[in-house]
């Protein structure tokens, strides 16, 4: 059944993506409805408040689950508070939007889908490629078999910015293959429909030094080869910060051609002529490359609870996408390679 009126929502976090789908809310998606914001940096929540014309402010979560004016809570804090959050507000009875990676642990995953079933509240996890044109086409093409079968993939994920230094700590975040390329095992998962059967790892600490000392298994660099459970072969590169600008790219070899997703160029435009060389456009930002999608990924948890609809990015895709992660840290920290489902954050 179609509802009427807007969905009420909350935004929990009011750093960079949180801004983003805060503006979409009030500026894009006819509806929705911003009715609350919550940070505990006041700064931050003074800025978000000024920008977004929202009158709510909440230094603590627990306010926005007992709002009774809250219908929704988009949870875009740092990943070592998803569980707690997103538990409470299913407790409370709001429908949960929650940013990748969806937390640190296969564990704490777990319980954030059991609190959403158990509440019959809806959760979708925010995997906004699969809501851009470019890999939407290529899932297209993909189901339609007229490549044949899926080979091997190669993933590139690069973020420009520096990771925040509570991501130097790994038990706090999980690392770069979590924070920044939750997304390419995201997608390997989405074209293929398979699992991550076992994987191993390398990386390093090539631009940081400033964290070495006291997180010395902090790495700004990784590359991973996975194994899916239908014998696909996969490659997962990425690194933050990469100041080139910001990279995500995808090249699927299958039985009957190959397909490319993605460009390091805006607009995917490239250029050579004799005289100068190969010109381009850097993407600037994962905020500009993908703005359509992260509208399009709210409007679609928005019209799922409005329409009482499934959300399109479940739970249990966010919990296979930490499976992988914490395999791949794992097989960092042994230097072997790591079943997938077995392995778990280590202190």
């Amino acid at each position: 059944m179609r509802s009427q009126r807007p969905l009420r929502l909350a935004l929990i976090g009011t750093g960079r993506a949180g801004l983003i789908h805060g503006a979409n809310i009030v500026r894009r998606i006819e509806r929705a409805e911003l009715v609350g914001l919550c940070d505990a940096s006041p700064a931050n929540l003074s800025a978000a408040a000024k920008e977004l014309g929202v009158a709510a402010c909440h230094a603590s979560y627990s306010a926005v689950c007992a709002d009774p004016n809250v219908d929704a809570v988009v949870i875009v804090t740092p990943t070592f508070l998803h569980c707690e959050i997103a538990c409470a507000a299913a407790a409370a009875g709001k429908h949960v939007f929650l940013e990748k990676p969806m937390a640190l642990s296969v564990a704490e995953s777990t319980a954030i889908e059991g609190a959403c079933r158990d509440a019959g509240v809806k959760l979708q996890i925010g995997f906004m490629r699969r809501f851009d044109e470019g890999f939407a086409k290529a899932k297209a093409v993909l189901d339609s078999g007229d490549l044949g079968r899926v080979m091997i993939i190669k993933s590139t994920g690069r973020g420009p910015g520096g990771p925040g230094t509570w991501m130097w700590d790994l038990t706090k975040s999980n690392g770069i293959i979590a924070e920044v390329n939750s997304h390419d095992l995201d997608s390997i998962h989405w074209f293929t429909g398979a699992r991550v059967r076992h994987v191993y790892a390398e990386a390093h600490n090539f631009k940081m030094p400033e964290a070495r000392e006291k997180f010395p298994d902090f790495y700004d660099n990784v590359v991973a080869t996975l194994r899916l459970d239908d014998d696909t072969i996969a490659v997962v590169d990425g690194t933050c910060p990469a100041h080139y600008g910001y990279d995500a790219r995808v090249e699927i070899l299958c039985e009957k051609g190959v397909l490319f997703v993605g460009s390091a160029r805006r607009h995917g435009c490239e250029w050579i002529t004799v005289e100068s060389g190969l010109h381009g456009e850097a993407v600037a930002s994962w905020r500009t490359l993908f703005r359509d999608a992260y509208l399009a990924e709210m409007e679609s948890f928005v019209a799922s609870v409005l329409d009482d609809q499934p959300t399109k990015v479940t739970g249990a895709d966010g919990r296979w996408a930490v499976e992988a992660v914490v395999a791949i840290n794992e097989s960092l920290r042994t230097g072997m390679p790591v079943p997938c489902g077995t392995a778990e954050v280590k202190a």
